[in-house]
């Protein structure tokens, strides 16, 4: 079990990351494929690893070629479980370019002790089996930076980015489904509802782990950044900065209507949403004539995602008449809905974006 203890100042300090992390997705979705990859050979799971959201799953039965082949050296460095360098996850640079160039200025000495190599008593952890590669990484070898960077780019973009647009949709979704649950109940709300199985009893929280560990947070805060590949909780302690806590997204798979999980809005490629030429928002008289003008205007709207009473409100229409455009939007796939208690929330799926960005 981890502790993470609370003050008051660290309570008035809970900033969630407006996006996922590019580089932590990126190393923690290798790791979920070496999991996904013994569980395929019939090996059974490690303690604390929770069953992945099946768009997860689907993901992985996409990918083409062994984890290993895809991934390179960089295998080396992620443990199916516990254990990730922090050099390898950059929690403070959500882009994966600016995150790279960061791991390539760390220090020596850092990344020895990052990897544990040799052995350094009371830092975070160290691989349980380093190879030659990260032996080499770690006494400062000239080239072998080199190999992480080429095998971490040719990963990202073999197996993550294709999933970007997905990804950055689902955060959109849970960030606002965050931002609800601070509305309703404030910072216990918040906390309580993280994950289903962890435990807010202020003014401490605790997580599953297979160690025990006490983490006071110091008056430093805890920044909460929203994971797609995430099975259950990680924490990174930074002496001096606020903790982070890595958690895993609202699994969309709780989502009602069609146009939900990763299926929905194929055939967008990557570079859905990018660029500003061409939106349908700056031409709205093509939107309004093929889906109406009222519709549009709904769909437009949630570019931020919202509850049927906070878009009815948005709109300036009735709340029935909100609940019956989103049916129509949702069963063509072009929004997807997500229970929160009582309420449901609103949130455009790729296709969506898609169709507004005029991609």
């Amino acid at each position: 079990m981890i502790r993470l203890h609370f003050t008051a100042a660290d309570l008035r300090q809970i900033p969630l990351a407006p996006s996922a992390n590019a580089l932590s997705e990126t190393v923690l979705s290798l790791r979920l494929s070496l999991r996904l990859d013994r569980a395929r050979e019939g090996h059974r799971h490690g303690y604390g690893f929770e069953r992945p959201r099946p768009a997860a799953r689907q993901w992985f039965r996409s990918l083409r070629g062994g984890t290993s082949a895809r991934a390179g050296v960089l295998t080396q460095l992620v443990a199916e479980d516990g254990f990730l360098p922090d050099f390898l996850l950059q929690p403070a640079i959500p882009d994966f370019a600016q995150a790279l160039d960061a791991v390539a200025s760390t220090p020596v000495d850092r990344l020895a002790l990052d990897l544990g190599i040799p052995e350094a008593t009371g830092w975070n952890s160290g691989l349980p089996r380093p190879g030659r590669w990260a032996r080499e990484l770690a006494e400062g070898s000239a080239t072998a930076p080199h190999a992480l960077l080429t095998d971490a780019r040719r990963y990202y973009h073999a197996s993550v980015e294709p999933l970007w647009p997905q990804i950055r949709s689902d955060t959109l979704t849970d960030r606002a489904l965050r931002a609800e649950m601070l509305l309703r109940g404030g910072v216990d709300a918040l906390l309580t509802t993280l994950g289903t199985t962890w435990r807010w009893q202020p003014p401490t929280l605790h997580l599953p782990s297979p160690s025990t560990y006490d983490i006071p947070l110091c008056g430093r805060g805890l920044h909460l950044i929203p994971s797609w590949f995430a099975t259950g909780p990680m924490v990174m302690y930074r002496p001096g900065a606020a903790t982070v806590l890595v958690y895993p997204l609202h699994d969309s798979s709780t989502s009602t209507g069609a146009g939900t999980g990763t299926g929905a809005g194929r055939g967008t490629g990557t570079g859905a949403g990018r660029g500003t030429g061409g939106r349908t928002e700056d031409r709205p008289e093509a939107l309004a004539a093929l889906l109406g003008r009222t519709r549009a205007q709904v769909l437009t709207l949630l570019r931020t995602p919202a509850t049927t009473t906070a878009l009815a409100e948005r709109a300036a229409i009735s709340l029935p008449a909100a609940s019956q455009h989103t049916y129509v939007l949702r069963n063509t796939g072009l929004i997807s809905t997500t229970r929160t208690g009582v309420s449901v929330l609103h949130a455009l799926t790729p296709l969506g974006h898609s169709l507004l960005d005029g991609t």
